[in-house]
This record gives C-alpha cells, structure tokens and sequence, in this order.
C-alpha cells in the first residue's frame, strides 16, 4: 500500500485559509504603525470635545513634547477597549474619561491589579480632598481606594409643569414629602376625554427602569451593596421603598406614567402635560431645555419630596471621571494634564452653559453663571439650585456587579407589580410581607454569584 501525499489533509479551501493566514500575518509584522507622539487621552462623550478642545489646543502649544491626543470613542467600544487592555495588556491611553459602571469593571479583580492609578494618597496629599464635593468620589472608590477625578455630581431635582400646578392654586412650597405630592396634586390626575381613564398623571416612572428606582432607593436611603461592598437586598428600607413604588404604578391610587425620556413619544407627553412631573438630575436639566422647547417659561424646578418629613431631598443620578492608567509612561506628567482639564473654571463654565452640569469644585461653585435665570425655567437660577443640593447627594457603592444587582433588583419589583395585580392589593403595608422574601432570595442568588469570583475580596473601607 502506498503512502499518502504529503499536505492532501486539507482540501483546497482549507489551503487557501491557511495561505492568506499567513500572509495577512507576515504584512500584520511587516506593516509600519505610525505612532502619535505625546500622550492620548481617551473620552465617550461627544459633547465634552468642545470643553476640552481650546484647553488642550493651549496646551500642546505651550507643551510642544508634551502633547496630549484628544480620542472619541463610542461607550461599548471604550469599555471593551478597557477590559481587553486590563486583563490581556492590549494597548491603552495614558488617560480615560470613564463612566460609573464602566471604571467599576476595573475593580472586579484584586486591588492590585485595578488597571488604573490609586490616586488617593495624591487626592489626600494635595488638598483635592477636600477642595472637592466629597460625596463625588464615592463612584470611584474601592476598598477603600479610589482610583478616578470626579467630572461632575449629578444631585437631582424634580422639574414640573408650574403653569399646570399654579394655575390650580397649588403651592408647591407645601409639598416636603412624596405623600404630600401625591395628596395635594392628586385633583389633577384627570381624565380629560371622558373614556373613563386618566389622561394626566403626576410622576414619570414606571417600574422597569433601573436608573430611576436607584435614584429613589438612594434617596430612601437604601441600596444593594453596603458599605463594605456586600450585597445588601435584604433590608427594611429596600422593602418598604419597593412596596411603596408598586402603589405608584399600580392600583387606584396609582399616579405615575411611563414617558420615556430621549424618546419623541415621551417629550410629546410633557409638552402636552400627560405627565407633570420628572425627577431631574442636572444633565437632565439641560435636555429638557434643548428638546422641549414648547415648555420655556412653563416649567420650574423645586426639591424633591422626601420619604419621610426631614429626610433627604435630593438624590443623585450618573456619573463621570477620570483616570490615568497604570500604562502610562509618565503618570504624574498624565495626573498634571488630567487637574489641568478637570480644576478649569472655564471647563465649569463651559460645561453648565452647554449641558447645565455643575462642577464638583466647590471653589467654582461661586461663578457667577451658575445664578444667572433662566427663562427656559422661569427665570430661576438653575445652576444655584443644583449646587444647594451637592453636598447632600448620597453616596454611592462602585461594585462590579451593579449591572446585575440592578437586574436582580428590578426582578423583584416586576415579580412584586404582579404579587399586588393577582391579589388586588397595592397599599405598600399589604406588601411588606412578601417584598423581604423576595428580596432574600435574590440576596442569596447574587451573594452566590460574586462568591465564585476567588479574585474579588471586599474589605470594609477604612
């Protein structure tokens, strides 16, 4: 019997993939890859460019071999550019603008080994400490270490139809608790067709939407994760503020409406007033002026309601830093230009009169743009209003599991929503019985998950 022909394993085709392999691999190696001097400075956020480009343009003027590269990258690109770059050492910049949710990938892993630059002791060192809104840095901060620049705080207000409320001889000065709003603008749930249902309801939230039951819980003074990053369900405030949001959505009393924000649809129920009121942090603020313009002079901000009287009346919604890698050549050079950008009044300015975003330098708190009115909101003093606020914002847990505690968390809602549909019952003390069942076993589920993670150790913070 013959031997085989050397190579006749492979059919033709196969040849064919494995040759032009080859090639593209030799002309991978042999190609030039020109490279940018200076160093690059990663963002996702198109507006920001704007606030930046005349900083930086000075910058590499006065810096010829110390220039920084200003780079856009979409959100799911830069996250995953991120993670590739933290745990397969694939090319990163020396500096990245990152969100709440993405920098906290970083931390799932051993402190260690977090991709970016501990900056605490240079925060503590240099007097940034306390220079800044303090609260702000919580969303960076891991086992006690913190690791970003806080672009912004994000307190939030509640902005309503003033022309709707005022013209029905409510004083919206009477209103300290989320009771108190439902009782006094109850009379306008109305409806104005006659097909026997409401056409106007008072409160944009329905009981999907992660960001806004975060907002709601934090200002309760809830959470899922404590303070030393362990998931934390399985408590009275959780229980009683998610019974309590079921009432909202569901049952006579019902008085919220899902008008979704960023959509056409959603803008159309405001500016017709199918919905009243939307709680606001100040970025929202600021799409509201440029999406609704029907609305100038019709509506105003005011705190939000409480949940109890003398409780929180604010809370906070999103968030934003910066961060040098630990890939940088240079990280002080990097540090110098990240202070520069980030400690600019005229970064401040600029970034509240495009998106009314305040700064969490307290010092530029007293720019005089922050208490100029605004006809869009009647006249008030948007960016005052904020700021009266920033102090009091929650602070924030920066797990790696937010994403998936938040889905646990809205599961429960949903599976409470249904509780409350299948018996009739949506008063928030007819549901605190099953709420902390409910809640237990998604703890347990979660708690199970982040336990497989042998690299995670959560420490309580110092």
């Amino acid at each position: 019997m013959s031997s085989p022909r050397p190579f006749t394993f492979l059919s033709p085709g196969a040849w064919l993939i494995v040759g032009l392999a080859v090639v593209s691999s030799l002309a991978y190696l042999a190609w030039p890859v020109p490279s940018r001097p200076g160093r690059d400075f990663w963002f996702f956020s198109p507006p920001n460019e704007q606030h930046y480009r005349a900083i930086l343009e000075k910058w590499n003027a006065a810096h010829p071999h110390d220039r920084v590269n200003l780079v856009q990258i979409h959100y799911q690109a830069l996250e995953r550019r991120l993670v590739a770059a933290f745990t397969s050492d694939t090319p990163v910049a020396d500096l990245v603008e990152t969100e709440s949710l993405m920098m906290s990938r970083a931390f799932a892993g051993r402190l260690e080994d977090v991709g970016f630059v501990d900056l605490t002791d240079r925060l503590h060192r240099e007097g940034l400490w306390e220079k800044i809104n303090e609260p702000s840095f919580s969303l960076w901060t891991t086992r006690g270490r913190t690791f970003g620049l806080p672009h912004d705080v994000h307190p939030c207000l509640l902005g309503y139809r003033a022309d709707l409320v005022e013209a029905a001889g409510i004083d919206v000065a009477q209103i300290e608790t989320w009771d108190d709003f439902r009782r006094l603008l109850g009379p306008l749930i109305r409806d104005l067709d006659g097909d026997g249902r409401p056409d106007r309801y008072l409160l944009n939230f329905w009981e999907n939407n992660r960001d806004l039951v975060k907002v709601l819980l934090l200002q309760a003074g809830g959470d899922v994760f404590d303070a030393q990053e362990r998931v934390s369900f399985d408590t009275a405030i959780n229980a009683r503020t998610l019974a309590s949001l079921v009432s909202w959505v569901a049952g006579p009393r019902r008085f919220c409406v899902d008008a979704r924000d960023f959509t056409a649809g959603g803008d159309q129920m405001r500016i017709e007033g199918t919905v009243l009121a939307s709680i606001l942090p100040d970025w929202q603020a600021g799409t509201w002026k440029s999406n609704l313009g029907p609305l100038s002079g019709k509506v105003k901000l005011m705190r939000l309601p409480a949940w109890e009287r003398g409780g929180l009346r604010t809370s906070v919604w999103g968030g934003t830093a910066i961060g040098v890698t630990k890939a940088a050549p240079d990280p002080e050079k990097s540090w110098a230009m990240a202070k520069h950008l980030y400690l600019s009044p005229q970064v401040a300015e600029s970034l509240y009169r495009s998106t009314y975003i305040i700064s969490p330098v307290k010092a530029h708190w007293q720019l005089p743009c922050y208490r100029e009115p605004d006809p869009f909101f009647s006249g008030q003093p948007v960016g005052a209003l904020y700021i009266a606020e920033a102090p009091h914002v929650p602070r924030r847990i920066a797990s790696p599991y937010m994403t998936l505690a938040m889905e646990r968390l809205m599961s429960v809602l949903v599976a409470l929503k249904a509780h409350a549909l299948a018996r009739n019952t949506f008063d928030a003390a007819s549901l605190l019985p099953e709420a902390p069942r409910r809640l237990a076993e998604a703890q347990a589920d979660l708690a199970a998950h982040i336990a497989r993670n042998v690299l995670y150790a959560a420490a309580p913070a110092p």
